[in-house]
């Protein structure tokens, strides 16, 4: 496989999680075990850093949260100023994009071997320029847990950000399936959770708001610095639980993530959205600007 622009790191982690080393390799090189867990069982947890023009975006919040996901499954405690070089080793090779993207992988290594692995893998981001002012069409898709699942059964690991993924694809099929771009899940008991890789932002009656964290789903850092910029602009905002009926009242809704940023919703299950257009770039503008 051709991958000319994207930038490919190792890290050499000792039992207790410490890196040893990071090392640059050729991104088409041999670099993971047939039996490492990450691959043979989705064992391990990841973060996608968005990078512009060199600069990671975010980056602290990031790593705050692979460190709170590796807790939730037992991995060792990541060092975080080692997972840090490997991000900015990336990003440096990635400076002459405009806008790309690094994943941070950590797992919890060879099947019977006695040490987690680790790797970052960065490359130039798609064009989101679309999705960002035209807008995305999103359906709405029953998640089947209660909205009380982080509580009532935290081994099924509702909030942390594992490499077991098969269900988010299976979802953005079945979204275009359905002609859609994305979809939102709504838990059984009929609240409004997150979308299949991105958080969900609402305005209501002016104020902007995005579902509770305890609900089972992951703290976006997206949505976190979406929230500081409107604070710092007069705008309200309001972490709260949503229905559908919520939605129905919504004068403009957006899924926010790493490297996609602010994409407007234009429709809900068929139904219209209005698009702030001017709201919408200024959160994106806001979100491109950021650094660590």
């Amino acid at each position: 496989m051709n991958h000319r622009s994207a930038v490919l790191a190792l890290l050499d982690l000792a039992l207790s999680g410490r890196v040893d080393a990071v090392r640059l390799v050729e991104p088409d090189s041999p670099a993971l075990h047939a039996l490492d867990l990450a691959a043979t069982r989705g064992d391990g947890v990841f973060e996608t850093i968005s990078i512009g023009a060199g600069r990671p975006q975010a980056l602290r919040p990031h790593l705050t949260r692979l460190a709170a996901s590796a807790a939730m499954l037992d991995l060792p405690s990541p060092d975080l100023d080692g997972w840090r070089e490997a991000v900015l080793r990336v990003a440096e090779r990635l400076a002459e994009h405009p806008e790309s993207w690094v994943k941070i992988v950590l797992s919890r290594g060879v099947d019977g071997g006695d040490r987690p692995t680790g790797w970052a893998w960065g490359e130039p981001s798609a064009d989101f320029s679309a999705a960002r002012t035209d807008g995305i069409r999103v359906i709405l898709l029953d998640r089947g847990y209660s909205s009380d699942v982080a509580t009532t059964s935290p081994w099924l690991l509702a909030g942390a950000k594992t490499l077991s993924y098969a269900v988010n694809t299976a979802v953005k099929r079945e979204a275009a399936r359905r002609g859609a771009d994305d979809a939102v899940f709504v838990s059984s008991d009929g609240i409004v959770l997150e979308g299949a890789t991105a958080n969900l932002v609402v305005r209501i009656d002016d104020v902007l708001v995005t579902p509770r964290t305890d609900l089972g789903i992951l703290p976006g850092t997206t949505q976190a610095d979406v929230f500081r910029w409107a604070a710092g602009h007069g705008i309200p905002t309001r972490i709260d639980t949503l229905t559908p009926h919520d939605l129905l009242r919504a004068d403009a809704a957006w899924l926010v993530s790493s490297v996609r940023h602010a994409a407007p919703i234009r429709a809900i299950d068929d139904r219209a959205v209005p698009v702030d257009a001017e709201l919408s770039a200024a959160m994106n503008d806001a979100l491109a600007a950021r650094t660590e």
